[in-house]
């Protein structure tokens, strides 16, 4: 018995030397990446013009300081840490009160800034040039409908809350074209570039660009919408509107057409009960469906409140993750932060985000990374940071043309610029679309509708394969449409669907 005993004493003690061996070497082949990518920088500095020295040291700074950060963090949340979010973490919309005070609202509105995210390109969906010039109703795009919503505001209240916009370098140079039509339109348009970063060798960890006059796009990559905070302070606009009394910015996705100033919320920020302090940071989230499993959640870890996105999650409790019951919201982006205290976050360098490591494969056949964070995950570093659970209805974004499909039809009502659900819907859901790839590019998709269809009685709809559809069509509770590989399916002008699957070959010619 003795024996064993010391054996396994011994093993033990192997085990744990074994450990602390490989931590050590893994520190100290993270030190050597690090000074390898501190090398390779300055190199790449001593590349560029004397005239944006400053504009670039800025730059690779940050992207530095985010490699570090990548080095040194654990790629996933310790599961058994994580705490029961706490009283009042997540605070119901119905809670927060009405304003119908006028002037109160017009003094509310004075100290707000409007942000966008518009970084992104339109070619997932097959369009060429920035997402927010996709056209999303009445040939209106996504800018149209986000100048329309302000001006509205400005004009109802005789304010002037500014739009700004933050582009990509993928994005800046048509936007600046497309503002030009807004040139008689009552909204102060101010935009700013996040940064622009460079693509890492996966194998090496080292930049694969080599110089910074290299006329190469494919070398950099914008770093997720979390380098929002410092590219805003890095623009003056930080300081700019600070001077000019500005308190709060809300910031959301230009492609979520659910993202309207929200009076209440604003009210809730800046006017707060007399038992409370005012949030620094607001983070809209609502309820989880099951089209919603991957998105992030709010929780509360190592004392504070934090998002929890997929790609943090340890592999064995994904589907707990995903479990609509365990995590019953999910963020949807809309965030409202206290501009005195994101400059003082920034300039103090205590903005805390986790890195997301994103892989791709370039068309050269070189395989990357891009480390990039998310703009909600600041919410750890602002003090007295809330969730405010919101209607479904101030989440609805386009990213697909299914989502699109429901934009277009019946199922809202447009008014200067704001969606809302259409009244004449019985029930407040909205349906479930699943479109095949032959919808998936915006052209494809237009041209396969010779009219939106009527969906207000809709909950389900999927369509696969060689599918068209006539004008005044009618979709009610469940259809399923399926051609199969060789089929083609016309559905007549004029028909009605209700909780019906057509399959097979369907096809209507003109005579």
């Amino acid at each position: 018995m003795a024996q064993r005993h010391v054996s396994v004493g011994c093993f033990s003690t192997f085990s744990e030397a074994e450990a602390k061996s490989s931590e050590e070497w893994k520190t100290s082949t993270k030190l050597e990446a690090l000074g390898s990518m501190e090398g390779e920088l300055a190199h790449l500095l001593s590349t560029c013009k004397p005239e944006t020295l400053n504009h670039n040291k800025t730059e690779l700074s940050g992207f530095r300081n985010l490699f570090a950060r990548f080095l040194r963090a654990k790629p996933t949340v310790d599961w058994s840490k994580i705490e029961p979010l706490p009283e009042g973490a997540i605070r119901p919309y119905k809670s927060l009160g009405h304003v119908v005070d006028k002037e109160l609202i017009a003094s509310q509105l004075r100290k707000l800034v409007v942000v966008k995210l518009n970084g992104g390109l339109g070619t997932s969906m097959g369009c060429k040039g920035p997402k927010s010039v996709i056209s999303v109703r009445n040939d209106l795009t996504f800018l149209d409908l986000t100048m329309q919503q302000i001006q509205t505001l400005n004009k109802t209240y005789g304010v002037d809350v500014p739009l700004v916009l933050m582009n990509s370098f993928n994005t800046n140079e048509d936007t600046q074209k497309v503002l030009k039509k807004y040139a008689n339109v009552k909204v102060s348009v101010h935009t700013f570039s996040q940064s622009q970063y460079p693509r890492i060798n996966r194998e090496t960890l080292l930049p694969i660009v080599k110089s910074l006059e290299a006329d190469d796009n494919e070398c950099w990559y914008p770093p997720g919408h979390g380098n929002f905070y410092e590219a805003f302070h890095n623009s003056g606009l930080l300081d700019k509107f600070l001077a000019d009394g500005k308190e709060y910015c809300f910031l959301s996705n230009i492609d979520n057409m659910g993202a309207t100033v929200d009076l209440s919320i604003l009210n809730f920020v800046l006017n707060p009960s007399p038992d409370q302090t005012a949030p620094e940071f607001l983070m809209e989230v609502t309820d989880k469906t099951r089209a919603d499993v991957k998105g992030g959640t709010l929780i509360q870890y190592e004392g504070r409140l934090m998002l929890l996105e997929i790609a943090q999650v340890p592999k064995d409790y994904v589907d707990e993750f995903k479990s609509i019951s365990k995590f019953r919201i999910f963020n949807t982006n809309n965030l409202w932060a206290k501009l005195d205290a994101m400059r003082k976050i920034v300039v103090e360098n205590k903005l805390e985000m986790e890195v997301i490591v994103n892989p791709k494969h370039l068309d050269r056949g070189l395989d990357v990374i891009q480390l990039e964070t998310a703009a909600g995950a600041a919410i750890k570093s602002f003090s007295g940071a809330v969730g405010v659970n919101v209607p479904r209805s101030r989440f609805l974004p386009v990213k697909k043309t299914s989502d699109l499909l429901l934009l277009m039809s019946n199922l809202y009502d447009i008014d200067n610029g704001s969606l809302t659900l259409s009244h004449q819907r019985s029930f407040p859901t909205t349906p479930l679309v699943k479109l095949g790839s032959s919808f998936d590019k915006v052209k494809d998709y237009l041209g396969r509708f010779n009219g939106i269809p009527d969906l207000l009685e809709l909950d389900h709809l999927t369509v696969s394969g060689d599918v068209w559809f006539g004008k005044d069509v009618s979709l009610k509770g469940t259809v399923i449409i399926i051609a199969n590989h060789g089929d083609r399916i016309d559905i007549p002008p004029g028909s009605i669907l209700e909780n019906k699957i057509v399959s097979g070959n369907l096809r209507i010619l003109e005579h």
